[in-house]
């Protein structure tokens, strides 16, 4: 699928079964709640879906499951970064065996590289492939910030460096990438409660996690945008922005589990090392999940 990429994304959270082990069929349900919602593409392997918990085995099930699922409907963009170059290599040629339309590539998050190696890596990986690659700007987990003239020059170099997803959780750094760098290079920005700013920008994107729990609303706030209508975007936002400020302010991976939960999807818990949330965390999700989402909590 050689379409441009752009609109709202789901970061797909991975469901676990009782037993640890993915749960494939939630997971398939999830991609079709996403489809069904109208998102214009889902995300496997992401950080909301827990990639860094995962044997590589289970990393490629998983892609190959959401790329079986969304049968042509979405794009799936795979994230196929890992700690060693070698390892990124191969899962990255596997997502574009399997079908993903879009690799996502995370640098390495244990041993903060410098700029030299961390360019070294991401043309290694993106020459690996034929695929458009998006780099993953995650500089709270992986030490080093991908700026944006480095970013652009980046682009400007490798040819199927087209998309950066920036979870920096900086408006002036992502204003940047799409004023200075859009000729070359298309910005998604990963950080939930910055999507009203970042599609009013100009972001050609967002990628959202909380997309699984309110895909179409969601999709209704940036059709509202492309339509003109800044008023209607903004009171579907502010409608919204409770539950998603309760989510971004708690652990946020546990936060998009609760919610689906308490919406009627069993995605089940994190995995270890992460836990649960506290009673008091997971009732008041849960409380505004049935408040700002009511068919949800009729459904189940």
């Amino acid at each position: 699928m050689s379409a441009q990429l752009s609109g709202v994304l789901t970061a797909l959270a991975s469901p676990f079964a009782a037993d640890g082990q993915l749960d494939e069929k939630v997971l398939r349900r999830l991609v079709d709640r996403s489809v069904d919602g109208g998102v214009d593409g889902v995300v496997a392997c992401g950080s909301t879906g827990e990639f860094a918990a995962m044997t590589g085995d289970e990393r490629r099930l998983l892609v190959e499951t959401v790329v079986d699922q969304a049968a042509g409907r979405v794009p799936v963009v795979a994230q196929t970064g890992a700690v060693s170059t070698r390892e990124a290599v191969g899962l990255s040629r596997h997502a574009e065996a399997a079908g993903a339309a879009v690799l996502m590539v995370v640098t390495p998050y244990y041993e903060p590289l410098t700029m030299d190696e961390t360019l070294h890596y991401l043309r290694t990986v993106a020459d690996a492939v034929q695929i458009p690659v998006m780099l993953y700007n995650l500089p709270g987990a992986t030490g080093v910030n991908l700026d944006p003239d480095t970013v652009g020059r980046l682009a400007r170099e490798v040819e199927n460096i087209r998309y950066i997803k920036d979870t920096s959780a900086d408006m002036a750094q992502a204003g940047r990438l799409i004023h200075h760098h859009g000729d070359v290079v298309s910005t998604f920005v990963g950080w939930d409660s910055l999507l009203l700013q970042a599609l009013t920008e100009g972001a050609a994107g967002v990628m959202a996690g909380t997309a699984n729990l309110m895909p179409a609303e969601l999709v209704s706030v940036h059709r509202a945008l492309l339509a003109g209508d800044l008023d209607r975007a903004r009171a579907e936002w502010a409608r919204l922005y409770p539950l998603m400020d309760a989510i971004m302010s708690a652990p946020f991976i546990q936060a998009v589990k609760v919610a689906l939960n308490a919406a009627g999807v069993p995605v089940g818990g994190p995995r270890e090392p992460l836990l649960g949330l506290d009673a008091a965390t997971t009732a008041r999700i849960s409380s505004l999940v049935g408040s700002t989402l009511p068919h949800l909590s009729a459904a189940h």
